[in-house]
């Protein structure tokens, strides 16, 4: 196959697969069946955390949080402007395959996920910010990640008419109605919430490993590629840079520092579950071919990446708290000294 074949193939989604055996990112034929097993376990894996993290959310937190939107309109700028320029300059820089390209920037163009919760909560950040720009940021995508997504794809020769928008709006909207469901069960019925979640973290987890051992099978003679230089680059470097970043811009702006932490974790967590859904359901595995495990390898950077800084904020936090509360009892000893005397 020559340069020319592969730039055309491109020009049409439906021909994409012409470009997948150049020998960078994989031929992979993947049985039927199994690929069928893995589009059903992508989603379902989809639809539940969608379910569970909507039974986290308050219809007055978020009214609340909307009414005073400072906090949010920063978080969304920093999660829908650091993220895609992030991604999309990584391509450039490493000069990544048009398929790779492809993959990195609907990671980078996607919102934010369920895991910012759970490191907000450790960074002892606004857990209502968090939970909130989680919600904004799923709903602001229905429009915002096709429309970045077809900005940045300009970007890259042949893949301008390439990306799937129509499976990618269908995919988002599939997120928002799971969503829906856990607001109102949680707002209706909020003594279920909490077994709604911990039984779909259980299902989750079942079936993340089922989808995981399934789609290892699959792609065995290939996944060497997933671990190729320029792809651990990307993985590495862009939560970390989307950490840094969403916490700067939100010490420019002057917020809290208990905001800029929540703001710092929501940029450079992505929707991963949402990630892998859109590259597995709408792209063949022939054009696709292992790359769509790429989430896989970015969630695991992402979280040890999260796990650190969360790891250096609680060791500050604990160097700093004791010399201020020795001044504290250091005072109050000194208070009751006073008093005793006559």
């Amino acid at each position: 196959m020559n340069e020319t074949t592969g730039h055309v193939g491109l020009m049409d989604l439906h021909n994409l697969s012409s470009i997948s055996g150049n020998g960078t990112t994989g031929i992979l034929d993947i049985p039927k069946p199994i690929n069928t097993a893995i589009n059903i376990l992508t989603i379902t894996i989809l639809l539940i955390t969608m379910i569970s993290l909507g039974c986290t959310m308050e219809i007055s937190k978020i009214r609340a949080h909307l009414l005073k939107p400072k906090g949010v309109a920063i978080a969304l700028v920093a999660q829908f402007c650091i993220m895609p320029l992030t991604a999309f300059s990584l391509a450039k820089i490493l000069q990544l395959h048009p398929v790779k390209a492809i993959t990195v920037l609907i990671c980078g163009c996607c919102p934010g996920g369920s895991l910012s919760n759970i490191f907000s909560l450790i960074v002892k950040g606004d857990m209502n910010l968090s939970i909130v720009m989680t919600t904004c940021s799923s709903i602001a995508a229905l429009g915002l990640m096709p429309l970045l997504l077809y900005i940045f794809s300009q970007g890259f020769t042949g893949l301008e008419n390439a990306v799937p928008y129509v499976g990618i709006i269908t995919a988002l909207i599939s997120t928002l109605v799971p969503c829906a469901i856990g607001i109102l069960i949680n707002h209706y019925k909020p003594n279920y919430s909490a077994a709604v979640t911990q039984i779909g973290l259980i299902i989750m987890m079942l079936t993340t490993i089922a989808a995981s051992v399934v789609a290892g099978i699959a792609v065995k003679d290939v996944i060497w590629m997933i671990f190729m230089p320029d792809v651990v680059s990307v993985a590495v470097l862009m939560p970390l840079i989307g950490f840094t970043l969403g916490y700067v811009m939100s010490v420019i702006c002057r917020l809290s520092p208990k905001c800029s932490r929540t703001i710092s974790m929501e940029t450079g967590c992505q929707n991963i579950q949402l990630c892998i859904a859109i590259l597995k359901v709408t792209f063949s595995p022939q054009v696709i071919g292992p790359m769509f495990l790429f989430p896989l390898l970015y969630i695991m950077f992402q979280c040890a990446e999260a796990l650190l800084l969360a790891l250096c904020f609680r060791l500050y936090h604990k160097v700093k708290t004791p010399a201020g509360d020795t001044g504290s009892h250091k005072h109050v000893a000194v208070t009751q000294e006073e008093v005793k005397e006559p």
